[in-house]
């Protein structure tokens, strides 16, 4: 966090808490973002260290800004095992005498203007970032693009799970490309290839590259959300059911004679055996494997590109949640 970000703190007490829950909620993960935009940087010979560092860490702002704000879309109140900054904030609300829909509502504004606040940092960071006018003009571009193309990604998913209309496969890879690429992959790719100096050439390739890194990462965070071990990657195996997201997943199922069924197990909790047999269907219809093998072809289509310029994805594998989402067959598709 900022050292305004700190002072700002200060305004109250009530503003204080809130920012030590948000400063709580950006802590732990793996900060493969700002990793990827360092890598970046220095595989094409960059000298801008201290501006690399600090735009690295307004990627990774920016991603607790949406996190936060993604929980609240799909009314969560746990993260990576713990109450994320809602259900903190639910909680105390609860404690404090709140009958259940008003502490929802608590929780839910306590993290909206915690991830507005997360945002405003992350933009401030970039704005900051001590690269000359130009440089910072582009990465704050680059930032913009991000946040419209994961705001449109987001806003299809919701719109999916309405259940007005079924998505085409071709559909919901599309939200599975921009909820994740565009901020995750694609911008701190490209940041890092713009404070290098390189080509814009190169800076396109790495676009491209990114959209199809984060395509891959949302492809296997599909599958962790339903056949991941919970207490390994901290995500709900439930509840991309619960909230009835087409994710491609579900909708390569739909398409199959043997996965069609899966509509009973969509929009509503599951048990433990309803669970394991929803599992078997997207297993047994074939869905599960499409997924995993589509992953690994974004992923080879991003190292075309990444490998070349000398950009090290070694780190991605265990972090997307390969090993628990992937059976061991094939050693060499994530090193």
């Amino acid at each position: 966090m900022s050292e305004g970000g700190r002072r700002a703190g200060d305004v109250s007490s009530e503003h204080g808490l809130l920012w030590e829950v948000l400063q709580e909620a950006s802590q732990g993960g793996k900060r493969f973002r700002p990793r990827l935009l360092t890598d970046t940087h220095d595989a094409l010979d960059g000298d801008q260290h201290q501006a690399a560092a600090q735009v690295g860490a307004a990627v990774e702002l920016l991603h607790t800004a949406l996190v936060v704000h993604d929980d609240v879309i799909d009314d969560d109140h746990v993260r990576r095992g713990r109450p994320n900054v809602s259900g903190t904030y639910r909680g105390l609300a609860e404690v404090s005498g709140a009958d259940g829909a008003t502490a929802d509502g608590y929780g839910q504004a306590a993290a909206i203007l915690a991830g507005d606040l997360a945002l405003a940092g992350a933009v401030r960071a970039v704005a900051t970032c001590g690269a000359d006018t130009a440089t910072t003009h582009r990465l704050l571009d680059l930032l913009d693009t991000a946040l419209h193309v994961s705001a449109a990604g987001e806003l299809a998913d919701v719109r999916h799970g309405l259940g007005l209309a079924t998505a085409s496969l071709q559909e919901s890879l599309r939200v599975a490309e921009q909820k994740t690429a565009a901020y995750s992959f694609s911008l701190p790719l490209q940041a890092g290839a713009v404070l290098a100096g390189a080509d814009e050439d190169v800076v396109a390739e790495l676009g491209e590259a990114g959209r199809r890194l984060g395509t891959a990462f949302q492809l296997v965070d599909d599958l962790v959300g339903v056949f991941g071990d919970v207490a390994a990657s901290g995500k709900s195996s439930t509840g991309d059911l619960r909230t009835a997201k087409q994710t491609p997943l579900v909708v390569y199922a739909r398409g199959t004679h043997d996965g069609q069924q899966i509509d009973h197990y969509l929009g509503r909790d599951l048990d433990a055996c309803e669970l394991a047999a929803a599992r078997d269907l997207l297993t047994a219809c074939g869905a599960r494997d499409w997924v995993r093998n589509r992953a690994r072809q974004e992923l080879a289509a991003a190292r075309a590109v990444t490998d070349p310029l000398g950009i090290s994805l070694s780190g991605l594998g265990p972090l997307t949640g390969w090993d628990a989402a992937l059976p061991q067959d094939d050693p060499g598709a994530v090193a």
